[in-house]
């Protein structure tokens, strides 16, 4: 199988999560050790040799700060390059991956996850693709990213390919959850997906938690599905759907830290955790303040 090279990024919605922010910037620009979330996501899928995005996007406030953060700004770049800041000429050159087209679909109406994939059918056309959470940020320090990791496992088996995680059972009832799970070193064979089940109901302990490669099939599954749990067009009932129909499923325990966005919270951890990681400056700086604060 080709490795897919369109992936849609859903940005629609409110993320009433992290207001009060989120009132008037998008959680894609909040930041993670000082880089936008949003950058992340999209650096990843250059990485995988993606060559088109498309953003879900819910309203016109919010295409275009995705719009203007991708696209060239020449007067900034020239005013850097006199002023001799050539690292902050290379920081905003390297907003831009070479090779990438960005497009955009609207999600008018919060229908759920599925519907904003919906959304971008007529752009993906015949094609498979990927879909990623701007707010789950995965990291790998030693080797290939996450969604590259899928795309060499879809290369080889085809089918729906999404990276999972090992959770306790009582977990379980937060996620989509592997059904049928059979592994075969780190890739686990499922054939379906229940998503959120009940704690006494819980199928196993491998969590769908995305990125996905997907079948363009599913593009013409989605229309049928009916409203979960949660009052929405969910994914996670498409993709199960499709695997009753005969289509594999194979989850990855990608190797990555996960580095949660989602809320308020969930991103100062993250940002404590990642910056942390990736200075000696401040980790000596925290361990001096953790020292001679009063707490």
């Amino acid at each position: 199988m080709n490795k897919p090279e369109i992936c849609i990024l859903p940005v629609a919605g409110l993320s009433t999560r992290n207001l009060p922010t989120t009132k008037v910037l998008h959680k894609g620009f909040m930041t993670l050790d000082n880089r936008p979330v949003i950058q992340y996501a999209v650096d990843s899928c250059a990485e995988a040799g993606i060559k088109e995005i498309v953003f879900i996007y819910s309203d016109d406030a919010c295409k275009h700060m995705f719009s203007k953060y991708y696209s060239p700004y020449p007067e900034l770049e020239e005013h850097l390059a006199k002023k001799n800041k050539n690292d902050l000429l290379q920081t905003l050159k390297d907003i831009i991956p070479d090779g990438i087209k960005f497009s955009f679909a609207c999600q008018s109406e919060a229908k759920g996850n599925g519907h904003a994939i919906l959304m971008a059918k007529e752009i993906v056309g015949k094609r498979d693709f990927a879909v990623m959470w701007v707010d789950d940020v995965y990291i790998n320090l030693h080797g290939d990213g996450v969604l590259k990791q899928l795309c060499d496992v879809y290369e080889k088996t085809g089918g729906i390919v999404e990276n999972i995680m090992e959770c306790p059972r009582e977990d379980m009832v937060r996620y989509g959850a592997l059904v049928g799970a059979k592994r075969d070193g780190n890739v686990v064979r499922a054939s379906g997906l229940v998503e959120k089940p009940k704690l006494e109901e819980v199928p196993s302990n491998y969590a769908s938690m995305g990125p996905y490669i997907i079948p363009n099939e599913v593009m013409d599954i989605l229309p049928e599905v009916t409203k979960g749990s949660n009052g929405e067009i969910n994914l996670t009932d498409a993709l199960n759907l499709a695997a009753r129909r005969g289509m594999p499923i194979y989850g990855v325990l990608a190797k990555g830290l996960r580095f949660d966005c989602g809320t308020n919270y969930d991103l100062q951890k993250s940002n404590i955790k990642l910056s942390l990681m990736n200075s000696a400056e401040l980790r000596a700086y925290t361990r001096n303040l953790l020292d001679t604060m009063d707490i």
